[in-house]
């Protein structure tokens, strides 16, 4: 895992964890990572300094793989997952699935050139903040930790 300090366009700091730099990069392409402050999903890495650790002249201590967590975040964290999967599943059993052309599909309901219903798919960073111009709501679906292991 590689930890990123990430900022937002409005300067809101906060912190990241990524299986590696391409799917950091795959997520933001994605909106899928949203400033936790703001809700802004223009987010890029800031400057951090390496922790670099070396061994050189001294003893190694043995390292656990995980820490004890408090059982309230434990159950808490628990909770908001459960509710990102029902919100989740809400969509997809409730909505239909247009792939790659969600942009398009969304303006064509937008502009009443099909029927409204609800869309979901896959589109471009690029593509969602035009949608947002025109004052075409949309949002990204949560992730679920299941996805990132």
């Amino acid at each position: 895992m590689i930890h990123y300090t990430l900022e937002c366009d409005d300067g809101h700091g906060f912190d990241g964890w990524f299986r590696n730099s391409d799917a950091f990069d795959r997520q933001v392409a994605r909106g899928l990572v949203v400033c936790p402050e703001c809700g802004a999903t223009t987010v890029h890495k800031s400057i951090m300094a390496p922790n670099v650790a070396t061994t050189k002249g001294r003893e190694v201590a043995p390292m656990a793989t995980t820490a004890p967590e408090d059982p309230k975040i434990a159950q808490a964290r628990k909770e908001v997952a459960a509710a990102m999967r029902k919100l989740r599943e809400t969509v997809e059993a409730n909505a239909e699935y247009v792939g790659p052309k969600f942009a398009e599909e969304a303006r064509k309901i937008h502009y009443e050139e099909t029927e409204s219903r609800g869309i979901y798919g896959e589109a471009s960073l690029k593509d969602v903040k035009e949608l947002h111009e025109e004052g075409i709501d949309c949002h990204p679906l949560p992730v679920l930790p299941e996805e990132q292991n």
